[in-house]
């Protein structure tokens, strides 16, 4: 049974550089992957893409022969991928049962109301894969009330017209510390805690919003996302292995990917379920880690690392000298040593082949 991301996001939110991210983790990690491009604009990916839409279709083709825009151009694009689903089918065919990440389009109109592309990961599903859509926003959001309010709408109304497995991710965290202080603690916006208590900074970010019919839609919108109670946040920093790792066990547990049988193991569901949970970053306090001691974190972050991978390092010489690896048998001169994973992580997941 496949599995995959679905990863939206508007422009600027990090989809490109979270897939190519996430790309060199699950390497690292020693799980099968590949990324496939579906932006007809995207013309330079930072990832190996092992199937690019605009093998099908391009943005300059569909814009100089239909005469439309860009945001016009894109919409035509998936409609056409809807409609010539042979080509991704066969594509996925040849990827055979790689975990997969769909890098898409930044214009939110194709996953907030605009049905292609839900249309085309339904036949997906309808296919097998188990996909979870993950939704990116940048950090910046969380700076200006205005700008948060509208992220929780965007990512609200992503959850109920995409109909999947759904995570919303507040990425570029590590850049939170840099800007002007929040008015509240960073558990406050992942959690989206009560909204009442930010009317006050929204009035006060513009005069406009100090206006009585201003009030009453700030606080209609406030009420809704309240009653829908769907929203909430996980924090990443592409960079940080800790908090790639994270989020790779919450979106394994949203898509059932970590309740399969991984290679060479026989336990059960509720075995798996419970090796796993001692993994997640439970009790670490969000305000502490990102803003408040940050550079301590990543100092003692860097530390265990290292000593981590001089561990790797010295039980792999220990295992080349026990093998005779250390030299070529006959006395003759020591051989290369042998290099350790990338990033010294000593973790490897494999699934079946089916």
């Amino acid at each position: 049974m496949p599995f995959g991301q679905l990863v939206l996001g508007s422009p600027g939110s990090g989809k490109s550089t979270y897939c190519d991210g996430m790309h060199q983790f699950m390497g690292a990690i020693g799980r099968q992957c590949s990324v496939i491009n579906l932006d007809p604009a995207n013309d330079h990916t930072n990832y190996p893409c092992a199937l690019d839409i605009r093998s099908l279709v391009t943005l300059e083709e569909i814009m100089a022969d239909d005469r439309l825009g860009p945001n016009g151009g894109v919409l035509y694009a998936l409609e056409e991928l809807e409609n010539n689903m042979e080509w991704l089918e066969n594509g996925l065919k040849e990827i055979g049962d790689d975990y997969v990440i769909f890098d898409c389009p930044g214009q939110v109109e194709l996953y907030t109301h605009h049905n292609s592309l839900r249309n085309i990961f339904y036949r997906l599903q309808k296919l097998g894969y188990r996909l979870v859509a993950i939704h990116l926003s940048d950090c910046f959001c969380l700076t200006q009330p205005s700008l948060f309010i509208s992220n929780i709408l965007l990512s609200l109304r992503a959850m109920l017209q995409m109909d999947l497995p759904h995570i919303n991710v507040l990425t570029k965290i590590d850049k939170i510390s840099s800007y002007d202080p929040l008015p509240f603690n960073l558990d406050f916006y992942t959690e989206i805690q009560d909204l009442n208590y930010l009317m006050p900074s929204l009035e006060a970010e513009s005069p406009a919003m100090r206006r009585g019919k201003y009030t009453r839609l700030n606080q209609a919108i406030v009420d809704l996302v309240d009653r829908f109670g769907l929203v909430s946040f996980e924090v990443l920093a592409v960079e940080n292995k800790r908090s790639m790792m994270h989020l790779l066990r919450v979106i394994d547990r949203a898509g059932g990917y970590v309740f399969g049988s991984a290679e060479g193991s026989n336990d059960t569901v509720w075995q798996v379920a419970m090796r796993n949970e001692s993994s997640l970053m439970e009790g670490v306090d969000l305000q502490d880690r990102w803003i408040d001691n940050k550079d301590e974190y990543d100092a003692a972050e860097a530390k265990a690392e290292e000593e981590e991978r001089a561990k790797v390092e010295e039980k792999q010489a220990q295992a080349d000298a026990e093998d005779g690896v250390g030299g070529d048998g006959f006395g003759g001169a020591p051989m290369a040593p042998h290099q350790p994973p990338a990033g010294g992580s000593g973790i490897r997941v494999e699934r079946k082949k089916k």
